[in-house]
């Protein structure tokens, strides 16, 4: 009776331990789940630099894509931001206009091309990707790249009901660029970007089937040193959800 009683006992303690490891397997990945997080952010901005560490911190985790886009509209204040596009303020807009709240600030932080937090909290930044996972089919879609013969070759697999349809883009990337402001509400600092993005290219529309894409040649120019590509839902004026992403070699 002892041993039954005993063994009966080791069982309860081993199927606990058992759920255990399951529920705490479970909480590490809804902590830890994969994101693409967009810094809009500006040399010009007083309050962006740390969000740009933060960003630098957080690009380090490897369920993370994080990039920065620097924007233009603060240049009228003495410093002309030397990273910075209209291509990445437009972008901005279209998502405020697109999620229908018109909120365009720095630093502003955009997780799955769904909702936006301040880009220097980290805690919101951890709470959005959360929230975001998996909404209207965001990294529901699969994605894997490879270099063959200079070519770019981009295989997507199929649709869930949430995620029908979405553009590819090619992100070109500077992976790190060091900037010396002279002039405006940062002068006199010396910056550090992290994944500053040089440009955004489509190059194909998924209709929701697998499907296979290809950028004929993959020439990253001077100004960038590698790559990301975006599975977005929606059209360039109005971005939706990002389905699915890859790095590239070396990101």
């Amino acid at each position: 009776m002892s041993c039954l009683h005993s063994c009966r006992n080791g069982l309860r303690a081993l199927l606990f331990l058992a759920a255990s490891s399951l529920i705490a397997t479970g909480a590490a990945a809804k902590q830890n789940v994969p994101y693409v997080v967009e810094l809009f952010t500006s040399q010009g901005c007083s309050s962006c630099p740390p969000a740009d560490q933060l960003l630098t911190k957080i690009a380090r985790e490897p369920q993370v894509v994080a990039l920065s886009l620097p924007v233009d509209y603060w240049d009228y204040m003495g410093w002309k931001d030397t990273l910075a596009s209209p291509e990445f303020t437009a972008r901005q807009k279209n998502y405020a206009a697109a999620r229908g709240d018109g909120h365009v600030y720095t630093p502003q932080a955009v997780i799955d091309g769904l909702v936006h937090v301040v880009g220097s909290n980290k805690n919101s930044l951890k709470t959005a990707a959360k929230a975001a996972y998996g909404a209207s089919g965001a990294m529901s879609v699969s994605l894997a790249l490879k270099q063959v013969n200079g070519k770019l070759v981009a295989d997507v697999g199929g649709a869930n009901a949430a995620a029908k349809s979405g553009l590819l883009w090619l992100v070109r990337v500077a992976k790190k660029r060091t900037v010396v402001v002279r002039a405006g509400e940062n002068a006199g600092r010396t910056l550090t970007y992290t994944n500053v993005v040089r440009s955004l290219r489509s190059f194909g529309r998924w209709n929701g089937t697998p499907a296979q894409f290809e950028v004929p040649s993959l020439d990253l120019g001077a100004d960038a040193d590698g790559y990301v590509v975006l599975l977005q839902a929606g059209s360039s004026m109005r971005p939706g959800a990002i389905l699915a992403v890859a790095k590239g070699d070396g990101m």
